[in-house]
């Protein structure tokens, strides 16, 4: 059990601290005011054998556990010491597929609770990355010529940011019904070349093009549709399901027949007294 331990977590001991393995640790503080220090773990960007990644290797650097007041530019800021910076991308996780993530819209897109990410750093040259290894520290985040808001100031910042520009809205949703109708097109395209064309097994594909148009219920169809169901759950009742109710059903048959004949009767005798013809 100790042993595990002690494989999974690496002690420093320039800094004498307790990192994972593989990572180096750099002390970071928010402001000169602040004595305890916050550390990012760092290690250069690494992928498997044939496998394709958006990051520049050998030049990117794998940031964990930034905190939420370090931004983009600010840890472009910390470690552009270390050499020319390509970019800066911060994550709520790594990359498990390493591949370009599409551009995600402000607008259409919910805004993640901002916690602990992972950050990609690539440097223009190998030595930036190098540099970046061996860094010592503590980093300032926010300084007298780089101020970082906090508390109230930034509140209002991101209220401020939260209202969105009309003119940006639009563009953006613009863009995004362009994209949708162009994905629309092709799937209606290849769903037009895939119908009727059986596959491999012999199957033919069915969509449902070319089927009429559902119109919306008018109030007598709805009507129609709850007289329907009611006849629907009347007949689903239990009828005679006791002795006394067989018989009294068959009492009442009983009664409307004799009724129904008597009144036959009636109607014969009727039609013999108003005959007028009478041979004998």
């Amino acid at each position: 059990m100790v042993a595990r331990r002690r494989k999974r977590a690496a002690r420093d001991p320039e800094k004498g601290l307790l990192s994972p393995p593989g990572y180096s640790a750099i002390p970071i503080k928010f402001s000169e005011k602040q004595q305890a220090s916050h550390h990012l773990y760092v290690r250069e960007h690494r992928v498997r054998g044939g496998t394709k990644s958006s990051w520049p290797q050998k030049r990117t650097l794998f940031v964990l556990n930034v905190p939420p007041y370090c931004t983009e530019e600010c840890l472009s800021r910390l470690l552009s010491p270390c050499g020319a910076i390509q970019s800066v991308q911060l994550q709520e996780k790594p990359d498990l597929a390493e591949s370009p993530q599409e551009p995600k819209s402000k607008f259409f897109d919910p805004k993640p609770v901002p916690g602990f990410r992972v950050a990609y750093v690539a440097f223009q040259k190998p030595g930036g990355l190098a540099a970046a290894l061996a860094l010592k520290g503590p980093l300032l985040v926010s300084t007298e010529s780089h101020p970082v808001k906090s508390g109230v100031h930034k509140w209002i910042r991101d209220y401020t940011d939260s209202v969105p520009d009309p003119e940006a809205l639009r563009v953006d949703v613009d863009t995004f019904m362009e994209t949708y109708d162009k994905k629309m097109a092709e799937e209606e395209a290849k769903a037009k070349e895939e119908e009727g064309v059986p596959d491999e097994e012999g199957w033919v594909k069915v969509t449902r093009r070319g089927r009429r148009p559902v119109l919306p219920r008018t109030e007598a169809a709805s009507l129609r549709v709850l007289e329907r169901e009611k006849q629907k759950r009347a007949r689903k009742e239990l009828l005679n399901f006791y002795a006394w109710q067989h018989r009294e059903t068959k009492m009442e048959h009983l009664a409307q027949l004799r009724k129904k004949f008597e009144e036959d009767k009636q109607r014969i005798e009727l039609m013999r007294a108003q005959r007028k013809f009478r041979p004998y």
